[in-house]
């Protein structure tokens, strides 16, 4: 399906979109560009990519397909770097949490050529960062959000598509605006909140203390505080207007919570934390119900 593939950004993201077009055995060749040439030479080791280049015209050339897995705010340099050589039958995704931002800068940086680029997010990650937390099904069942462009091709956004889908993820499509407010929701706020409160936690006299007792659900509630601090500040000034929406709502609720709490309402806030069980149970059960279509459909 693929001659060659160029990813930039051989970690967590980069890498697995690399190992599970390995394993489906429809890429010829793999080439890794990144900034730090030790990141680069342990994916090879890995086994994540099979040669590395140290210049964007190496990388372009007679490739097929091009992944952008790097931070947001690298978006737009990448995608300068990449236009002089950007031959005719290469097609260009990314990879980034946010979208209108991504838009704007593949407009800017690849001008006539930006019907090349077709952007994209994999819904799928771990707390882990680098090539050595790349795995080869992580796409496997999940969803990938396409959104693109009025200039690109049916074939350019057939062929990301296939290539994800062969990873095995599921692909959906929505407009750069809606993906932006839809994940500022679910995602970008949750991160948010998971390092605040992380962050408050770790600043205080007794930390230390705090700590040593914090269980599973204090675990399990922060684990995504663990993420990458550099691509989650460019995903937070990304989409900023969007975020700081969903973050003046969420203050609303906790004020109207912290009130139901002074009074002693204790109705009010088992109407709360009620509502938000069953939201959460019809979510988990949707979501079981379409793995387990989708495993019924693949047998």
């Amino acid at each position: 399906m693929f001659g060659k593939i160029a990813v930039f950004g051989v970690g967590l993201i980069g890498g697995s979109f690399a190992l599970a077009l390995k394993k489906a055995g429809v890429v010829g060749e793999i080439v890794g560009v990144g900034r730090t040439a030790a990141s680069l030479e342990r994916a090879k080791t890995l086994g994540i990519i099979d040669s590395i280049s140290t210049s964007a015209a190496d990388a372009m050339r007679g490739t097929d397909l091009v992944l952008v897995a790097a931070p947001v705010a690298q978006t737009g340099s990448i995608l300068a770097s990449i236009k002089p050589f950007l031959e005719s039958g290469t097609v260009v995704t990314d990879a980034g949490s946010t979208k209108t931002d991504v838009v704007a800068a593949a407009r800017e940086s690849l001008g006539e050529k930006v019907a090349q680029f077709v952007p994209g997010h994999p819904i799928a990650g771990r707390e882990m960062n680098g090539p050595d937390a790349a795995i080869v099904d992580l796409y496997v069942g999940k969803k990938v959000v396409l959104a693109p462009l009025p200039e690109n091709s049916a074939d350019a956004v057939a062929r990301v598509a296939a290539a994800w889908e062969r990873c095995g993820a599921i692909i959906h499509r929505l407009t750069p605006q809606d993906h932006d407010k839809v994940f500022a929701a679910v995602s970008h706020l949750p991160h948010l909140l998971a390092y605040a409160l992380v962050d408050d936690i770790a600043k205080k006299p007794h930390a230390s203390l705090l700590f040593q007792y914090a269980a599973s659900g204090f675990r399990d509630f922060t684990r995504i505080a663990g993420s990458s601090p550099e691509m989650w500040r460019d995903i937070s000034l990304a989409n900023q207007a969007a975020l700081l929406c969903e973050l003046d709502a969420y203050m609303a609720q906790l004020t109207r919570l912290r009130d139901c709490l002074a009074r002693a309402d204790g109705a009010a806030i088992e109407a709360v934390y009620a509502n938000a069980q069953r939201a959460r149970h019809n979510w988990i059960c949707a979501i079981e119900a379409a793995e387990q279509q989708n495993k019924e459909g693949g047998d």
